[in-house]
């Protein structure tokens, strides 16, 4: 029993840490990544939105009208907005820590290092022994018995 809770509590101790460090590698990854969103509106109505490539338009080519008539404004406009990731990563590393912080970290690493180790499992020598099988009662056939 104690063998399967130390397999059982490793097993999710591994899928943990290994989610964890999914996630953690994905939050990284969604915070330097820039993109660019960008909006076509005809009038005030939002006709699409495209992200990572130009926006559709609504199909009115008002450009050929205003170099006909300039004193027509186009009803069509297009917004981009540019989202920027972060470009400089801090990386710190132990050696950039003060001695008595490095001092105070090793110590207590060291000291709690044994707390979540399962205690090693007992060995049993006789555990898949069987005894030989009984053919006859010795005792009962020289009828010899302790009184």
């Amino acid at each position: 029993m104690n063998t399967f809770f130390c397999s059982f509590a490793t097993m999710y101790h591994n899928i943990f840490h290994k989610i964890s460090s999914m996630v953690m590698a994905l939050l990284v990854f969604l915070s330097t990544v820039s993109f660019t969103l960008e909006k076509h509106f005809c009038g005030d109505t939002l006709i699409d939105v495209a992200i990572f490539s130009h926006a559709d338009t609504c199909g009115m080519n008002m450009d050929t009208l205003t170099k006909l008539s300039p004193e027509k404004k186009s009803c069509c406009k297009n917004e981009v907005e540019i989202i920027k990731g972060q470009d400089q990563l801090n990386k710190a590393s132990f050696e950039d820590l003060q001695v008595q912080k490095q001092f105070f970290l090793t110590s207590l690493l060291y000291s709690y290092i044994n707390l979540f180790k399962g205690k090693p499992s007992q060995v049993y020598p006789h555990k898949n022994y069987s005894p030989p099988h009984l053919v006859a009662n010795i005792q009962v056939l020289n009828q010899v018995f302790i009184i």
